[in-house]
């Protein structure tokens, strides 16, 4: 069986649009949530996101490439391009090895609302132009980019709700540990507009603190009600270690556990039970002890419901540990598909820059969150093993574990 590391990461979100700039935003416990005054006039209960600006992809992109994409591709392809530089590679390698894509996705609304409108005005469909097609499937983001970069191996989109980043990089970590691909670039991506959150508004699922909208996200804090939607893209490219070793590539981390579980149970009230054997199965994957992990950045959204269940799922796993817990979502908000692979990175950063990122807004713990090692401030200190978890609607669970790559 194959060691499999990760060489490249790129990030495109609301608290920074590279590494860098993230990185930074994690250390100072920076929010990226605002109020999109748009969206109340559209008739949502709650205006507020995560501000993403859109790329400027001219110049960068031909014509032809950019008429495909969905807002939601555009940030995968800057967040890939940085994956790439940071791997050191470039498209000229695509051509001469087989290199495959998996990425998170469950969504393309905006392109579809779009169509739909310009049908209904026009009664004509050959106005929606050559593009439309290509931007309103969910495989959106891995059809553009496979063929935007000349990738020759795995190409598929996986829907899995808010866990599909989660499980992206899970699935390229047993497709490369089985020794069926050497490469895949693995993520998430998430569109932001005003269409594709009102089933999520209608549900009240939303926090309506929109006076504060950088203290309206704060998983875990009693005082929590509801989440705050968010998006980007983030991809995490995946290797073999002899592949990796061979081009001389820099290593940032390895992937040793991957747990995943169904509930079994209701389609979006959560459990203790499933969580609890997808972080069973990851330790038990990894060959690891609940004692091994230096940190968890929990699923937790900030709803009054999944919160408790994750907190009660740690606190049944890791017990007495005391191992240091924080959500990037209360800086983030709830970035959705993208979610399971942007806080890979952002734990990946922490994890090189050596610190806990906090758990921002987290001022009076519930019955629950008081039994956690919760981070509320940001704290400086070493990581060589963590976890990461998502849940997603239908009882879909991945947990991620990642250790601190060491030269012997």
């Amino acid at each position: 069986m194959n060691r499999v590391v990760i060489t490249g990461l790129g990030i495109y979100s609301c608290i920074g649009q590279n590494l860098d700039e993230v990185r930074d935003s994690l250390h100072a416990g920076r929010s990226g949530i605002g109020l999109d005054q748009e969206r109340k006039e559209f008739g949502y209960r709650s205006g507020l996101t995560g501000m993403v600006p859109r790329p400027e992809l001219k110049g960068r992109l031909d014509r032809r490439a950019r008429i495909n994409l969905p807002v939601q591709g555009e940030y995968a392809y800057v967040a890939t391009a940085e994956a790439m530089q940071t791997a050191g590679i470039d498209a000229g390698y695509f051509v001469d090895n087989e290199v495959g894509i998996i990425f998170g996705n469950d969504s393309s609304v905006l392109p579809v609302i779009e169509a739909i409108d310009i049908i209904r005005a026009k009664k004509d469909t050959t106005l929606l132009g050559s593009g439309s097609i290509f931007q309103t499937m969910n495989s959106t983001v891995t059809m553009n980019l496979a063929t935007i970069f000349p990738l020759k191996g795995i190409n598929l989109t996986l829907s899995a709700a808010c866990a599909s980043g989660s499980h992206s990089i899970g699935m390229g970590y047993l497709l490369i540990k089985s020794g069926l691909q050497d490469m895949i670039l693995c993520g998430g991506a998430q569109e932001i507009n005003k269409y594709c959150m009102g089933n999520f508004d209608a549900l009240s699922a939303f926090s309506i603190r929109e006076d504060a909208p950088a203290e309206a996200t704060r998983p875990f804090d009693r005082g929590r009600d509801g989440l705050v939607p968010s998006g980007g893209a983030a991809t995490v490219i995946l290797e073999s270690l002899e592949s990796a070793q061979r081009r001389g590539a820099r290593i940032y981390g390895e992937v040793v556990g991957y747990g995943f579980s169904s509930n079994g149970a209701h389609i979006s009230n959560p459990t203790v039970d499933g969580p609890v054997r997808a972080l069973a199965k990851s330790l038990a994957d990894a060959g690891l002890q609940a004692t091994d992990i230096d940190y968890i950045n929990a699923h937790a959204t900030s709803t009054p419901v999944g919160d408790v269940s994750e907190a009660r799922a740690i606190a049944q796993v890791f017990g007495e540990h005391r191992t240091p817990v924080s959500s990037t979502k209360s800086m983030t908000g709830h970035e959705c598909w993208m979610a399971g692979a942007s806080e890979i990175v952002y734990s990946m950063l922490m994890m090189e820059h050596g610190f806990v990122a906090p758990n921002i807004n987290f001022e009076t713990p519930d019955e629950d969150s008081a039994r956690l090692n919760i981070i509320s401030k940001a704290k400086d200190t070493k990581i060589d093993t963590f976890l990461s978890n998502s849940f997603g609607f239908g009882g879909t669970n991945s947990s991620l574990i990642i250790k601190k790559w060491k030269q012997l």
